[in-house]
């Protein structure tokens, strides 16, 4: 018999697996888009469940190429998100700072128990466009109102949303025509668009170290225990390396979903996606939604951002051909 092969288990790419410090995750990458007219690069929604959508299969060079394809699919409820503000950042020579921030007066109801925004007058504007050289990107600062999807959170959550095509010049312009107003998911996403989905996992709890990083068990005469780890370390350097296996918090990390493809994007008003007797632990979609393939980390209710995809370039757009969804009974959506 050969030398048994035992490669490393547990990825370190994930280290430290502790407990993520929100459940409003900070997205620390934006992609840059080829396009000509200004837009937001992102939005947020909210996790309802899990649905199955009947598809033809449009990737070409495939076995399965003109056939009906079977996608289980998530739904996403995405109430319309209001503009705030937006800050304008620079580039100090060390790293990326606010150089300026404009608010609206008139915010949303309870937007007092999350942020109280600064004043702004008209010299804000003024320091910000004539300072137009020196400034590299822009952000919306984004309110969105979970009450609207049925929930009882009563504090609306705030984040930022870069703002990216053009230049510096018409994403200024952009970000005033939106400032106050509210922008629907169907405005920054369309069918057949690949995005990202940024959002704290599911939480699991303390778990050992054959649960949470995959080792074998070991003997069952082995000394004292069987789910643990042979050994830690040697006795001289007297030290454990951060790459041994360890029991630990399991799950309720921040994690991003790439590459997820959009189904379909309505209003629960003209196409409703809520199934008979409502998703498990949501309730019905009561506002905009989005479908995406495949599944996306966290339990129902989950607050998830979504971006542009920065991997997979959205250049050639096309919408999957749907037959059916599971919930509307073979009805046929265009």
């Amino acid at each position: 018999m050969g030398k048994k092969h035992a490669p490393k288990h547990g990825s370190l790419a994930y280290l430290p697996r502790g407990r993520a410090r929100s459940l409003v995750s900070v997205v620390k990458t934006w992609p840059k888009i080829e396009d000509d007219k200004p837009s937001l690069l992102g939005t947020a929604a909210f996790k309802a469940g899990t649905i199955h959508v009947y598809t033809v299969d449009d990737r070409e060079k495939t076995p399965n190429y003109g056939k009906p394809l079977f996608n289980t699919s998530t739904v996403l409820e995405s109430p319309p998100v209001f503009i705030s503000g937006f800050r304008a950042y620079e580039d100090n020579g060390e790293a990326i700072v606010v150089f300026n921030e404009v608010y609206t007066k008139n915010q949303p109801k309870d937007t007092s128990r999350t942020k109280k925004f600064k004043e702004t007058t008209k010299n804000h504007l003024e320091d910000i466009k004539n300072s137009l050289d020196k400034i590299k990107r822009f952000t919306a600062v984004c309110c969105i109102t979970p009450r609207e999807t049925g929930m009882s959170q009563k504090k609306p959550v705030i984040f930022e949303v870069a703002v990216g095509g053009g230049n510096v010049e018409s994403q200024f312009e952009y970000i005033q025509t939106i400032l106050g107003k509210t922008v629907k998911i169907s405005d920054v996403f369309k069918p057949g668009m690949y995005i990202d989905t940024v959002g704290v996992t599911r939480g699991k709890g303390f778990e050992g170290p054959v649960t949470r990083m995959g080792i074998k068990r070991k003997q069952h005469k082995s000394r004292k225990t069987v789910r643990a780890v042979g050994s830690i370390g040697p006795w001289k350097p007297t030290a454990t390396m951060y790459t041994i296996p360890s029991a630990g918090q399991r799950g309720l990390h921040r994690r991003t979903e790439v590459s997820k493809r959009v189904m379909t994007l309505g209003t629960s008003d003209e196409l409703p996606i809520t199934p008979k007797g409502g998703f498990k632990h949501y309730g019905e979609v009561k506002s905009d939604y989005i479908v995406v393939r495949g599944s996306v980390q966290g339990p129902p209710k989950r607050f998830l951002k979504l971006r542009h995809t920065i991997f997979r370039k959205n250049k050639k757009v096309q919408p999957p051909k749907i037959l059916d969804v599971s919930t509307r009974k073979g009805d046929i959506v265009e």
